[in-house]
């Protein structure tokens, strides 16, 4: 804390997917949701610049332990696996996943994805989830991908019937490039709604709690709702202080 402190400068891991943590390619500048947070939270904490490294999704706790981020600040789900792995602040916001197929597709609830191959992104809770389909017999199988851009274009092409991902990155993606002629299956029952927070090294606790003492501010003086508005998620998205606090194992 003290050296990033004196650098003035906090690195944060993203695997660079929008709209959470990434560079804009017009801008040149870090945007979106969660890097909005962490450029708050750092100004309060008196640290002038947030420098993003781009780093595929399941290697940014790895990353993290190696030392060559502060923290992962890219949509990350608090689970007990991770919480093995790492502290991660309390909770910024919730979210959950969505079923995605092409606009013309014969798939008209989630029961027809029976024998069907789905994907999933690799590193996440929802290729989890696909994986436990699979198990169930409710798809026939899952292929993986590295990129959220290689698995939107897996469905669009064909190659796989639907993928499940993110439900805020699906919708702003298809907002953002109309030419995918995807959807989101509706009606469908969420699953893997989850807790968003920032990952921090068990070498950091100094971090972790700063990075929280702010948060806390910003819930109770608003500004965190409207950062969260300013990315059209309202407060079905927003955690109170008392239902946001993350119980870490150290």
């Amino acid at each position: 804390m003290a050296q990033i402190k004196k650098k003035g400068v906090l690195t944060v891991g993203s695997s660079n997917d929008a709209p959470f943590a990434y560079i804009d390619s017009k801008t040149k500048k870090f945007s979106g949701v969660d890097a909005d947070i962490i450029k708050e939270i750092a100004k309060r904490m008196g640290i002038k610049k947030v420098v993003m490294k781009q780093i595929p999704f399941e290697n940014l706790i790895l990353e993290l332990n190696k030392g060559s981020i502060d923290m992962v600040t890219d949509a990350m789900y608090v689970r007990k696996d991770r919480l093995q792995k790492a502290y991660f602040t309390n909770i910024w916001y919730k979210e959950g996943e969505a079923v995605v197929i092409p606009k013309n597709s014969s798939i008209k609830s989630f029961s027809d994805l029976s024998g069907k191959v789905i994907g999933g992104q690799k590193g996440t809770a929802f290729l989890d989830l696909a994986e436990k389909w699979k198990k169930e017999g409710k798809v026939k199988d899952v292929q993986v991908y590295s990129k959220q851009t290689d698995l939107m274009l897996a469905v669009k092409t064909g190659k796989i019937a639907a993928c499940v991902t993110d439900g805020i990155v699906a919708n702003y993606t298809f907002q953002k490039d109309p030419s995918l002629n995807l959807k989101i299956l509706k009606p469908y029952q969420q699953e893997e709604t989850g807790k968003i927070g920032a990952a921090v090294s068990f070498k950091n606790k100094a971090l972790l709690n700063a990075v929280n003492k702010q948060l806390t501010a910003m819930k109770k003086d608003g500004t965190l709702k409207k950062i969260l508005a300013k990315h059209n998620l309202g407060n079905d998205y927003y955690v109170n202080v008392k239902d946001g606090i993350t119980k870490n194992v150290k």
